[in-house]
Formats: structure tokens, sequence, C-alpha cells
């Protein structure tokens, strides 16, 4: 007789972040299928790669069943991020919109994929790292598969961003703060560093010969 593992339940205000996450993931991948002008079928492929990668991998990597292959409500959320891209004007999502959505996204998915971690009875440095990895995997997928340089290759703060999301809630959490609480201080703290990394061009130095 096999025994049945519990599946840990997070806060639904983490839910919330989690679907946040998958939604403005799922935009910026539709948004590059736009900019390559792609067909309807190239903006969902985009839209779900996106919106799942990085959660897929936090997954395999912790021993939780795959988020997505539970519930008809992920690739959904995909699905009418896609829809929405597809169907609104091009005009309405000119300039640096991608980067945004994507600094959005990084910044929840950070949050959420470090909580989940913990829940899941991670230790809490690794758990840090799989914030970071859900946060930042995604958009890694959508812009190889797209012929793009990796954002994470690009000189403006990304993964420290993703990393300043994850650690603080892994730290705020270990220190007794309620986890919505904590989740909506890291998901903030995170997108606030992208975001002045975007307006301003902040970079980590280079290494140098």
């Amino acid at each position: 007789m096999t025994e049945t593992v519990p599946v840990p339940t997070l806060p639904e205000a983490l839910i919330l972040i989690d679907y946040f996450g998958i939604a403005v993931f799922a935009v910026s991948g539709a948004l590059l299928a736009a900019e390559r002008r792609q067909t309807l079928v190239t903006f969902i492929f985009f839209a779900v790669v996106t919106g799942v990668g990085g959660g897929t991998i936090r997954d395999l990597l912790i021993g939780a069943p795959v988020f997505w292959m539970h519930t008809n409500s992920t690739l959904l959320i995909c699905f009418a991020a896609a829809l929405l891209v597809w169907i609104a004007s091009r005009h309405r999502f000119a300039g640096q919109a991608l980067l945004w959505f994507d600094a959005a996204g990084l910044a929840a998915y950070a949050t959420y994929g470090a909580a989940k971690a913990l829940g899941w009875g991670v230790a809490p440095v690794p758990a840090f790292a799989m914030g970071a990895i859900t946060a930042c995997a995604g958009g890694i997928i959508r812009d190889v598969l797209a012929g793009e340089p990796s954002i994470l290759m690009r000189p403006e703060l990304y993964v420290t961003a993703a990393a300043l999301a994850a650690g603080l809630f892994v730290a705020l959490s270990l220190l007794g703060v309620s986890l919505p609480l904590a989740a909506l201080l890291a998901a903030v703290a995170g997108f606030a560093l992208r975001g002045l990394a975007i307006a301003r061009g902040w970079s980590l130095p280079a290494y140098r010969d």
C-alpha cells in the first residue's frame, strides 16, 4: 500500500501572485511574437512556454507535481494572454512594454517560487535559488527560442532583481513575517529594482581581465 504525500497548501494571496506572474510572463511571450509579426499559434506557443517554463523547472527540481498538469486554469490564462495581445492594437504595446511586463512577472514569480519551495520543505538557501530560477527560466527559454540575445546576457540588472525578491521573501519568512506581507514586500522590492534598471540602465560591473 503506497502512502500519499500531503500536498502543501499556500495562502490565497500567494496563489494570486502565482497567477499574476503566469499572466504577465505569458503576455511578454506573446509580445515577442507580436514584434516578430507571427501567427496566432506562435503567439500561444510563446505565451505558454514563457508562462510555465520557470515553474516547470522549479517543480521538477523540488519534487512537486508539475503545477500546470493538474489544472485547466494555467493554460487558459496563457491562451487568454496570447489572444489579448493578438486582438489589441500593436500601438498599445509600443516602446518598452515587453521589458515592463517581464519585470512584473519576474518579481511575482521569484516570490512565489521561493514560497512554494519553502512549502515543500526545501532549505532556505535552495528555496532562494528556486525563486530566482522560477523567475528567470521562462524568459530565457523565450529569448533562446526566438533567437534573441538572452536577457541573462544583457548588462542591466535582471537575475539580481529576481534574487532580491526571492531572498527578501525567504528572509522575512524566517523572521516570522506573515506570508502575504512578506510576499508583497518582496515582489515590490524586486519590481522596483528591475524597474530602476530599465529606466536608468543600472547594471553590475562586468568582468575585466
